[in-house]
């Protein structure tokens, strides 16, 4: 990227292109504070690609990481996951749990800009939060998280959203009326599709509001230019203090690049030039860790690594619908409905092997349900799943018709990410007399193929939307099948939706949890995905950083880091 000049509140500031793309800013002075340096900008690499800084689109970790450093919403998750008051200073639930009543934090206000009449942010007022909800339901805006209140907040007869769902009282106070109660709603607010956005931003900049976004967060927009760098300077108006009464954030700016070559941001880190690094591909992996997951010698004490389990279950899929599968897909999935042979393709893996070998133990061998580790229902006791039982494997597969003379033949469609993982596996199969071949898709095909139902077995994982075992256990309930919902599979059974219906409407968080084990045991047993294991996040920071702690969400969470 060649040298360019951007105006930076009021004055210059240049960033080189260095060999690997790092950014340095440099030069900027304002009256307020003293001049800007490299110590007070946080400097990132979005290897994915960022299509949106509109929380309407916040879908993947890299448009939901942009955006949380701009909006707020009116719920934000603690560190223990549990959701608590942001811009809402109080909340009341009614007794039904069908009505959600929120006074909101006063004071708040959006971002300095040229949509409101002085160019002075206004503020935030419960009107504010009607308009934002219908926005991402409305059609026209096309967003991705209209979910997120459709089939739970109050609809009319024809299942359109009602008048009344979302009811601004007065300026402060705001009402949201469920159809019936969601134990997990408030979680469902922490998401970035649920944070604010001012009306005269969307109505002046249209679809536009993806590069021109206003509003309440610790950092505002300067610049984008797509597919090079991001530009965000410090909200001087943030409404949120430190302990000892100090305005957040502690940054002057973040600045964000974009390469895409996941060796280059690696040597990019090694270089200095990027302050953090979220998850280390294979290949950077076995060069700082050993195979037991341990730091080697030569990295010890050069950066900082945080390891936190993560929401993000990682497995493989049987499609049990015949209903789009054709040819060899369809052949292989009349075998697959034999929950025999998926038990017995579950028997044949030796997971934690697999996580030593080929993941520097990174996660936790998936040997109970679908649920991770990083949420309560998690038990290996009360829901215990499968261990490495070959000579099992070989029984079960005896059982339903297969050997020596009639061997399994399937196909596992897989990307290329996951094709040394899918090797592995090939030959764990091969041992028990399973012939695999690995198909590799690019991404979106694969995509396309599991969610329309038109492969027999699948690789896929799950990252949690919101941290409740509801959001993983709503793959295997019946009304949500693919393409409209998350259950690939297909997965359908008259006692486990039972449970789900019951789940979803206990407010007696013990009894909640009792369900959601019963929920896994049945996935367990039935085998319509198979665990591999349940993820964890590697951070890598550099030792000047202070306050960037890891989380199972994998939020990057910016308003309290400093660099010294």
């Amino acid at each position: 990227m060649a040298p360019f000049l951007v105006r930076w509140a009021g004055c210059s500031a240049k960033l080189f292109g260095l060999s690997v793309g790092a950014l340095v800013l440099a030069g900027c002075h304002d009256a307020a504070r003293p001049a800007a340096d490299e110590r007070r900008v946080f400097r990132y690499n979005q290897p994915e690609a960022l299509s949106s800084l509109d929380p309407a689109f916040a879908r993947n970790q890299a448009n939901s990481w942009a955006v949380s450093q701009l909006f707020n919403g009116l719920m934000e998750l603690d560190s223990t996951l549990l959701p608590v008051p942001a811009l809402a200073r109080r909340y009341t639930i009614s007794p039904d749990g069908r009505t959600y009543n929120f006074v909101l934090r006063p004071g708040v206000r959006f971002h300095d800009s040229d949509v409101f009449a002085s160019g002075k942010g206004r503020e935030v007022k419960a009107a504010d939060y009607v308009y934002s909800f219908k926005r991402i339901l409305d059609a026209a805006t096309a967003s991705s998280g209209g979910w997120i209140f459709r089939g739970k907040v109050l609809e009319k007869p024809d299942g359109s959203i009602s008048d009344t769902a979302f009811v601004a009282a007065n300026d402060s106070t705001l009402r949201i009326h469920l159809k019936e109660p969601f134990i997990p709603f408030l979680g469902i607010l922490t998401m970035p599709y649920a944070y604010v956005v001012p009306h005269e931003a969307v109505e002046k900049y249209g679809k536009d509001f993806r590069e021109h976004p206003v509003g309440t967060g610790p950092f505002r927009f300067k610049l984008w230019d797509e597919g090079n760098i991001l530009l965000y300077e410090r909200n001087p108006n943030y409404w949120r203090t430190d302990q000892q009464g100090r305005k957040l954030p502690y940054l002057d700016a973040v600045a964000v690049s974009f390469l895409p070559d996941r060796k280059t941001e690696f040597l990019t880190f090694m270089q200095g030039k990027l302050d953090f690094l979220s998850g280390i591909r294979a290949g950077s992996r076995d060069l700082i860790m050993h195979p037991d997951g341990t730091i080697r010698a030569d990295f010890q004490g050069k950066f900082t690594v945080q390891k936190a389990p993560y929401l993000n279950t990682e497995y493989l899929g049987f499609q049990l619908d015949s209903a789009n599968l054709i040819g060899e897909q369809a052949v292989q999935g009349r075998a697959l409905r034999d929950k025999r042979v998926r038990q017995a393709l579950n028997y044949a893996l030796n997971k934690p092997e697999m996580l030593t070998y080929l993941l520097n133990r990174v996660g936790h061998a998936g040997t109970s349900g679908f649920v991770p580790t990083a949420l309560p229902s998690f038990s290996e006791k009360e829901v215990p799943g499968y261990t490495y039982q070959p000579q099992k494997a070989r029984q079960l597969l005896r059982a339903a018709g297969y050997g020596p003379q009639r061997p399994l033949k399937l196909r596992l469609s897989t990307v290329l990410e996951r094709k040394e993982l899918g090797e592995y596996m090939q030959k764990q199969w091969a041992n028990v007399g399973v012939q695999v071949q690995i198909d590799i898709n690019q991404s979106a095909a694969q995509q396309d193929l599991v969610d329309n139902g038109r492969v027999a077995f699948f690789a896929k994982s799950w990252l949690g939307d919101y941290p409740d075992a509801e959001n993983y256990l709503a793959l295997f309930y019946s009304p949500n099948f693919s393409p409209a919902g998350p259950d690939k599979t297909h997965f359908k059974n008259a006692a486990y939706d039972k449970l789900y219906d019951e789940a979803r409407r206990t407010q007696d968080v013990a009894k909640r949890t009792a369900l959601y084990q019963a929920m896994d045991r049945i996935v367990v047993e039935e085998s319509p995905v198979i665990s591999l294991y349940y993820d964890e996040v590697v951070r890598l920071t550099q030792n000047n950083v202070r306050g960037l702690t890891p989380n199972p969400m994998n939020q990057l969470l910016l308003e309290r880091v400093r660099k010294e």
